[in-house]
């Protein structure tokens, strides 16, 4: 019986997080169609990412324990290099990192159906497997490093298989552009997202779990 109770339990809150996950964004969809399809709106898609953003996580109820382990901000414009363990990691970033954050994401975001093409105009995409598209998305995230925008890029490239045990090898396009901008790195850790919101393939799982960030001292690149 109490595995039955704990199993509707569960589908009962897949189900209200997925309700508040989709009520903000259809209700700012309008102005993020609009704003992501003019040159200057990136910024103010951006805003509205972070509501849809903060009001879903505050809906699903999920506290959120954010550490800075340096005693400052971080230095604008820097790398954040993050850890890849939950759709909901990109959530988390959008909520924790103040001003304009210039993701870097795979090119199958644009394909994804109604947000997808918000993602694809105002973000930067990279299909890894082209070398075309890694060029134009390196030269991409050096104009933004250039106008003062931060960019944020997960370093496996995907979701680790066995996330909070183990990383897959990291991808070097982050550092190589933290280098050649001499802008810093700044490590972030997700440790818990996984247990919130894991990948399994074919199927849509949400555990009431609650969240974690951790933002690591800057690492400088200058020489």
């Amino acid at each position: 019986m109490r595995h039955l109770f704990r199993y509707f339990g569960h589908r009962l809150y897949t189900t209200w997080a997925i309700f508040w996950f989709i009520v903000p964004f259809v209700l700012i969809y309008p102005l993020q169609w609009f704003f992501s399809r003019r040159p200057d709106g990136g910024g103010v898609v951006h805003t509205l990412n972070r509501f849809w953003s903060k009001a879903s996580i505050f809906m699903w109820g999920m506290p959120v324990q954010v550490v800075r382990e340096s005693s400052g901000p971080a230095p604008q414009p820097c790398v954040y290099v993050a850890n890849h363990g939950s759709y909901v990691d990109i959530m988390l970033l959008f909520k924790t990192i103040p001003g304009f954050l210039n993701m870097m994401g795979k090119a199958s975001l644009a394909e994804v159906p109604v947000w997808g093409s918000i993602f694809g105009n105002v973000y930067i995409t990279v299909d890894r497997a082209s070398a075309v598209s890694r060029g134009r998305a390196m030269v991409a995230a050096r104009q933004s490093l250039a106008a003062g925008k931060s960019i944020a890029i997960f370093a496996e490239g995907r979701i680790s298989p066995l996330p909070g045990k183990e990383l897959l090898p990291f991808l070097d396009g982050a550092f190589q552009m933290a280098i050649e901008a001499g802008v810093p790195l700044v490590p972030v850790g997700m440790p818990l997202n996984h247990m919130f919101m894991p990948d399994v393939a074919g199927s849509l799982r949400v555990r009431y779990h609650r969240l974690k960030i951790v933002f690591h001292p800057p690492i400088p690149t200058v020489g």
